[in-house]
């Protein structure tokens, strides 16, 4: 091409550039996730011969023994992570007042710092009534077992993994009880 051509081509893109309307519409933000209340996730199985994938997942949720008991906020991501390992733990719905109980009768307290002396890391603790615990609770299996059919089959056929809704509550009294 010649040199006049070119500049023809250049004198183009800027006129294409410049008649383009300027949005002026700001992008839609990602909705803001309410918390709508607490899930309780107790591992029921062990973590022997499981993929890769469910056992990263079960230690973001903060799992990494049998029978530990964690809360997690329901959110769409946290519900995510439990359809990955539904067939490893079993959950349900509690009560704000319910699980801040079950951690002054069976948490523990925690001693460590709050945050690295770099204020670099803070340390994962929850904190009721002014008193810092564990996020994990260290349960025992549950009096009368966890389901007539045991711990490979789904809650709905009489097992124990998987989604209990508001019987999970009932669970976590029978595996608190001494």
């Amino acid at each position: 091409m010649t040199e006049s051509a070119q500049e023809i081509k250049k004198e183009q893109k800027t006129a294409d550039i410049v008649e383009k309307p300027v949005q002026t519409q700001v992008p839609a933000k990602k909705e803001n996730i309410t918390k709508k209340g607490k899930i309780a996730v107790v591992l029921v199985r062990g973590l022997v011969r499981v993929s890769r994938k469910v056992v990263d997942t079960l230690h973001m949720i903060n799992l990494r023994r049998k029978n530990n008991c964690v809360f997690l906020d329901d959110t769409p991501i946290n519900r995510g992570m439990l359809q990955k390992v539904k067939d490893y733990v079993t959950y349900g719905s509690v009560s704000d007042e319910f699980a801040s109980e079950l951690f002054t009768k069976k948490g523990n307290v925690w001693q460590g710092r709050e945050e690295d002396r770099k204020k670099k890391y803070k340390y994962n603790f929850k904190e009721i009534n002014g008193k810092k615990y564990h996020p994990t609770l260290n349960l025992s299996p549950p009096r009368k077992g966890f389901g007539r059919k045991g711990i490979k089959k789904p809650f709905s056929v009489g097992g124990a993994l998987g989604k209990r809704g508001e019987k999970m509550q009932d669970l976590l009294l029978r595996m608190t009880s001494e």
